[in-house]
């Protein structure tokens, strides 16, 4: 009647071991580190950059106890937050040479000291967020106004590129801060071109005035589109720094709107608010503008002479001057993806850019009135411009599918398509608030959750031990089982872990013993009623897996929703919340009864089971 057959009692063995390997490396905490990753897109960090690093070191006469080259990035691990600063200004020396021009990103880090036979299972550390592991905390506030003029630039070239195909003749397109300013010499052409516009342009709203001898029409976006454009700038610019902390291996960065126009950014583990900064601030744009070929530009190539106006001066990757036009044709704002490969005919590394549909057609204009001309693909980074390539225009290039390639490598070619993927930035930022949350402030938080666990812990097993005997102390190993499994869980999912959190997992730790009072209870009642003792056990744990059933899936119910609906601390206490519901069901339930099966099951005759004092009726 009370007897598990081998296979459950297997599925508990295998969940106990899992449970033990991948709940350890918490076990082992975080160290000192110093992360090196690339600062541009030109650059990679490799082999020879760890021999450069490990010389520095050696020069320094600095040991580390653990150097790591993986997902193009270098971290090195030290003993003590002291070597770690030393072994950081070293490597800062040999590796960037020029601080207002930094080919490298060299930042302070903590990092697993979990060995390596855990590490190669990929058993690692769950993630701890800032209030836990430390770390830096930004509000970043995005200039609305900036993206309303950046859309209104854009725009203007619309509207002038669709009168010249409708054959609209004006005097000029301007703009004047968020307006856009058309002047015609004959009121009908003016006319003619607002209706075009209205027609055209859904987003902008127009007016006409008398300009002088003139006529001016105006226009400008109308309030229910402005509010779009400053929705998918702050949406974009998400996305955008989403894509950059990745990309540079911040574990479980948090990074979510606030209000209308702010962003709030967390980086767990970087104890470098500089460097922090320099992350966020690393994006990527690219313009595409045609070179000046005139006789002045051509000079200006060759020399330091002062450029043509309306021109500015680019280096090539090889250092070779290039004198291009300042008005822009497209910008990365017109590009949907950007891929690595090779040029069909010369078999170089390239990279293979596809356009959107606005993109298509002005590339395919531009491509078609300038046979003959070099075109320059400007990649922007930091605020600095560098000219990829400036191709000889052959053909008309229509389609939507544009090719950068010359003098690129095939890792060159990789990281300009991972950066222009990752985009810009739609609109500027400022940071309005910083603050670093030191990892001795995190390690402190860490022992006050510590200790609420563990006296939370203790208090329930003292209780369960006293008032059910035996039966206590089975609810107590399956409380504790319930723990290293939430533990063990969190660990594989590789969740972040914040003080909520911990909250969540004492909280866990009442919800979950609820279980097995319902059964012992039961037991207790079937007792009272006359029931054999292997029969009581029986009846108990059928009778009340209804009501736990019940009860626990009601309560997470309640915990799907505040994962659903809620944000930041709440999503760290709804997750471990819910995962601990899950964990407590096998625990209390599955893995008591194989304990209680295991002691009393193989005993034909009981006569008494130790479940406390059983009072009658």
């Amino acid at each position: 009647m009370n007897r598990y057959p081998f296979w459950k009692y297997a599925i508990i063995c295998i969940a106990l071991l899992v449970g033990c390997v991948y709940t350890l490396p918490n076990f082992f905490g975080e160290a000192p580190a110093v992360q090196v990753s690339s600062g541009k897109a030109s650059v990679k960090v490799d082999q020879a950059v760890q021999e450069r690093v490990q010389e520095a070191l050696k020069a320094a006469s600095i040991t580390p106890d653990v150097l790591t080259l993986e997902n193009g990035s270098l971290k090195v691990r030290f003993d003590n937050t002291d070597t770690q600063l030393k072994a950081k200004d070293a490597i800062q020396h040999a590796l960037v040479p020029d601080a207002n021009d930094p080919t490298y990103v060299v930042a302070l880090n903590l990092l697993s000291r979990s060995p390596a036979w855990l590490s190669a299972l990929n058993a690692a550390p769950m993630y701890l967020g800032l209030d836990l592991r430390g770390g830096v905390h930004f509000m970043l506030q995005v200039d609305m106004p900036a993206a309303l003029t950046k859309k209104t630039e854009s725009l203007a070239g619309d509207i002038r590129t669709t009168l010249r195909e409708k054959n609209v003749r004006h005097s000029g397109i301007g703009r004047n801060g968020q307006t856009i300013e058309v002047r015609f010499r004959e009121m009908a052409t003016l006319e003619s071109a607002q209706r075009v516009i209205q027609d055209q342009f859904a987003d902008l709203q127009t007016s006409s005035a008398p300009d002088g001898a003139d006529f001016k029409l105006s226009a400008t976006i109308n309030p229910v589109a402005a509010r779009r454009v400053q929705e998918q700038a702050i949406k974009q610019n998400i996305t955008t720094l989403h894509n950059r902390i990745n990309e540079l291996g911040v574990a479980e960065p948090v990074i979510q709107q606030q209000g209308t126009d702010r962003i709030v950014v967390q980086l767990p583990g970087v104890q470098d608010t500089a460097k922090a900064k320099d992350i966020l601030g690393r994006t990527a744009t690219l313009e595409i503008r045609m070179v000046d070929e005139s006789a002045e530009a051509r000079a200006a190539e060759l020399s330091n002479s002062p450029v043509p106006f309306g021109t500015e001066r680019f280096l090539e990757r090889n250092g070779q001057a290039v004198i291009v036009k300042k008005q822009v044709i497209l910008t990365g704002e017109n590009l949907t993806d950007a891929q690595p490969g090779f040029d069909s005919q010369s078999q170089e590394a390239a990279v293979h850019l596809t356009l959107d549909a606005k993109g298509a057609r002005i590339f395919k204009d531009v491509t078609r009135e300038s046979v003959g001309k070099r075109m320059a693909i400007l990649l922007f980074e930091k605020g600095k411009g560098e000219v990829v390539t400036a191709p000889v225009i052959r053909s008309e290039i229509g389609g939507g599918r544009v090719q950068i390639s010359g003098r690129m490598s095939t890792v060159e070619a990789n990281d300009t398509a991972l950066l222009l993927r990752a985009g810009s930035l739609a609109a500027p930022m400022e940071i309005i608030e910083e603050r670093t949350i030191g990892p001795s402030l995190g390690a402190e938080n860490i022992a006050k959750g510590f200790d609420s666990v563990t006296w939370g812990f203790v208090a329930v097993t003292a209780f369960m031990c006293v008032y059910y005997m035996l039966f206590g102390v089975i609810s107590s190993v399956s409380l504790a089982v319930n723990l290293l499994l939430l533990v063990a869980v969190l660990s594989m999912l590789q969740a972040t872990l914040t003080l909520p959190g911990m909250a969540a997992m004492a909280l866990v730790l009442g919800m979950a013993i609820d279980a097995n009072v319902l059964i012992n209870e039961r037991v207790r009642e079937e007792l009272r009623n006359g029931a054999a003792p292997q029969s009581a056990i029986h009846a108990g744990y059928d009778r009340a897996w209804a009501t736990i059933l019940d009860s626990n899936v009601t309560t997470l119910i309640a915990g799907l929703a505040l994962l659903a609906f809620g944000s930041g601390p709440v999503r760290g206490f709804a997750v471990v919340h819910c995962l601990g519901i899950l964990t407590s069901m096998f625990s209390a339930v599955f893995f008591s009864r194989g304990l209680v099966n295991l002691w009393y099951g193989r005993q034909k005759k009981l006569q008494t089971v130790s479940i406390g004092t059983v009072w009658r009726a």
